[in-house]
């Protein structure tokens, strides 16, 4: 007979154990179906391990430029299998937090791959959940009162030039080298190129990137894709945007050759390894989505802003329905699903107001519109922008490079959107975040009293400048 749940959610990434852990706690009986380890994607091969890279990398490059603090360190030695390691300790020592805080809330957890099977003898509606075990215990079957698809997605492939693992890789395999190559072209300048073009230059691995759109970031402002290119390549790295990978021209154990264009010039570039970074695919096959009446479109499942499906107790929230594809966009949505579920009709996710980071060297982080966003939307757009070399905490850690602009609603004085890069923003948008929520003017954060000497201070700053009133630009 099949055990029974108020809820089953199927995936525990980061979205899916937030909502199991939200869902136990308002005392629903909750289980949890997973094909590989808690904590998904984010925690094992996206987010995390990659931060853990990227600070190494820092890491590495400050070390070697320790001579402008008056520090010598002349003998810096990177061991790469020593920064894997850190990783992997670090990795692991989160997916021990998350199956902990899964325990003591007292969650099923079926380790394995739960199907939706249509309606049964046991539930009229499809949402019957069964489980094929990956260990030798006897598949189940529950039914659950609502069902959750948090199933993340994959990295998305290149069609004829599909990733082998070896010299063409995914963000997946590169997370798991086991030496970095004398050279890599990444295609693909989105968040997670320029996090992996960033990383890979500090390591001193030479990089070429290929964007085929006209900027790097083409989601963030025109200010931050510019300044971040201007950073990238004024560390060494090769920047193609405007360019298009047009084939495979050869490839062995030791490099592969493209086929590429730009502007309709053809040319070839060879590197030792190429890193596909092209976007995510929903993982939405082999779930039973066919055995209900849910609808998909594009890739991923179609949900009204509850995260509800066209079956209304069966819910979708992440990476799988589309999205910002982001892991603080799923946590969010999980929340509010178990919310709807309980009756208490939750605000939507708005998307502009997700803060959104980059944790390249120097980071970006935004929130809200973008500057010719805005300017389609509102009538009087005011822009400032101030940069971190007024601030005496900058100078002081040698990291004056970038700036934070406001973009402000002319005819109320709100807050449409903040836009960072510099050292530290991906910490400061949280300031940005909570303006936004409570619907702050930019003379509400001029009000505020920051600490000096601070980073933060630039966004009174900031704010002041909107009106042409700066005290310290």
């Amino acid at each position: 007979m099949p055990k029974e749940y108020d809820l089953v959610i199927i995936g525990a990434g980061t979205g899916g154990y937030t909502a199991a852990v939200k869902a136990a706690k308002e005392g629903l009986k909750t289980a949890v179906v997973e094909k590989d380890r808690e904590g998904g994607t984010c925690l094992h091969q996206g987010c995390i391990p990659s931060k853990a890279l990227l600070k190494s990398a820092e890491m590495y490059r400050e070390m070697q430029e320790s001579a402008q603090y008056g520090i010598s360190a002349s003998d810096v030695t990177l061991q790469f299998d020593k920064v894997q390691s850190r990783k992997d300790t670090v990795v692991e020592q989160l997916h021990r937090g998350v199956k902990s805080l899964m325990n003591k809330d007292s969650i099923d957890i079926y380790k394995g791959t739960g199907r939706i099977l249509g309606p049964s003898i046991f539930s009229p509606r499809a949402g019957t959940i069964s489980v094929e075990r990956n260990d030798e215990q006897e598949n189940a079957m529950l039914l659950p009162k609502h069902v959750m698809i948090a199933t993340g997605s994959r990295p998305r492939q290149f069609p004829g030039l599909e990733a082998d693992g070896t010299t063409i890789m995914t963000s997946d395999h590169a997370l798991e080298l086991n030496e970095l190559p004398a050279s890599i072209i990444i295609v693909g300048g989105g968040v997670i190129g320029v996090e992996f073009a960033s990383m890979m230059s500090d390591f001193g691995v030479e990089v070429t990137v290929i964007e085929n759109t006209s900027r790097l970031l083409p989601q963030e402002d025109q200010d931050v894709a510019k300044e971040m290119e201007k950073s990238l390549k004024n560390r060494g790295v090769h920047i193609y945007t405007a360019g298009n990978v047009l084939e495979k021209k050869y490839s062995d154990e030791d490099s592969v050759t493209l086929q590429v264009e730009q502007n309709g010039q053809p040319f070839e570039l060879t590197a030792g390894k190429v890193l596909l970074c092209i976007g995510r695919q929903a993982n939405i096959e082999d779930i039973g989505i066919e055995n209900t009446d849910i609808e998909t479109e594009n890739g991923v499942v179609v949900t009204d802003g509850a995260g509800r499906t066209k079956e209304t107790h069966i819910y979708a929230i992440g990476d799988v329905r589309g999205g910002m594809q982001l892991a603080h966009t799923a946590s969010r949505e999980g929340i509010n699903a178990v919310e709807d579920m309980l009756m208490r009709m939750p605000e939507p996710v708005d998307p502009a107001r997700v803060p959104r980071c980059t944790y390249s060297r120097p980071e970006t982080a935004s929130i809200g519109w973008t500057q010719e966003q805005a300017e389609n939307r509102y009538e009087y757009v005011k822009v400032s922008r101030v940069p971190f070399q007024a601030l005496g905490r900058a100078v002081v850690q040698g990291k004056t490079e970038g700036f934070v602009k406001f973009v402000v609603n002319g005819a109320n004085d709100d807050l449409l959107g903040v836009h960072m890069f510099g050292d530290g923003v991906t910490e400061l948008i949280s300031e940005a975040s909570l303006a936004m929520l409570v619907d702050a003017a930019n003379t509400e954060l001029a009000e505020t009293i920051h600490p000096h000497p601070s980073l933060s201070e630039i966004f009174g700053e900031a704010a002041l400048a909107v009106e042409n009133r700066a005290i310290h630009f």
